[in-house]
């Protein structure tokens, strides 16, 4: 009886791992159709007696405004250039404030970001956070830091209901991701953190505060190569 539970077992972990590793290689190529907070969404619309909504429009990366690119790296991940997928520092600091009760800037990276986005569920416990580290892994090492910040840029959640930078620049400024300029992408990496609850458009003190510091960052930041890794 245990040797067949065991095997049993065994071979969970074995399709687990098969499955996973397809997955990751066949996203590589394949463009996200829809990720599990889109659906956790509609599912709390319904509970909420409200009507469906989901905007996603997937475009590849050269139509997304390099300004949107470079805001959302100097906002929520710095060192996406540079680190394998982790960036320890960030996630020390997290720690430190959490400890110290002040207002916690999280230490999840881009790719961890997008490891959740696109093949997880939302939540805090260990174990989702161990499949975290798992998929981010896998991505970092499949994927190409290019694919990386396209596949984020289109399935992050940008608004009620609104998921990735097309359907975002839509909906908050009636015009493609490709023309997004230094402010409209700073407005919309500001709301990154709590998407259904800022408004890049009618912004209060801290979006605006925050929109300016994150425009200074995008003008002095350069030009963006994502081929060749930033120097720490």
């Amino acid at each position: 009886m245990v040797r067949k539970l065991l095997r049993f077992i065994l071979k969970l972990v074995l399709w687990f791992f098969a499955l996973s590793i397809f997955s990751v290689i066949f996203f590589r190529f394949v463009p996200v159709p829809y990720t599990p907070l889109m659906f956790i969404r509609l599912y709390d619309q319904k509970k909420e007696g409200k009507s469906f909504t989901l905007k996603h429009d997937w475009v590849s990366l050269d139509k997304i405004s390099p300004n949107l690119q470079k805001a959302v790296i100097v906002s929520e991940d710095g060192h996406f250039l540079s680190h394998n997928g982790f960036d320890f520092k960030a996630i020390e600091k997290a720690m430190k404030n959490n400890e110290n009760g002040k207002r916690i800037k999280g230490g999840s990276t881009i790719s961890q970001q997008t490891a959740k986005n696109v093949f997880l569920w939302p939540g805090r416990s260990y174990i989702r956070k161990g499949f975290e580290a798992y998929f981010t892994a896998l991505i970092e090492l499949l994927w190409s830091k290019e694919r990386i910040l396209e596949v984020y840029l289109n399935s992050i959640e940008m608004g009620d209901g609104v998921y990735g930078a097309e359907a975002a620049a839509q909906h908050w400024y009636k015009k493609s991701a490709a023309k997004l300029t230094v402010n409209e992408a700073a407005g919309l990496a500001v709301i990154l953190p709590s998407p259904r609850r800022y408004n890049p458009v009618k912004s209060g003190p801290y979006v605006s505060k925050r929109k300016q510091t994150i425009s200074r960052y995008i003008k002095g930041y350069g030009p963006l190569d994502l081929n060749k890794k930033k120097q720490k």
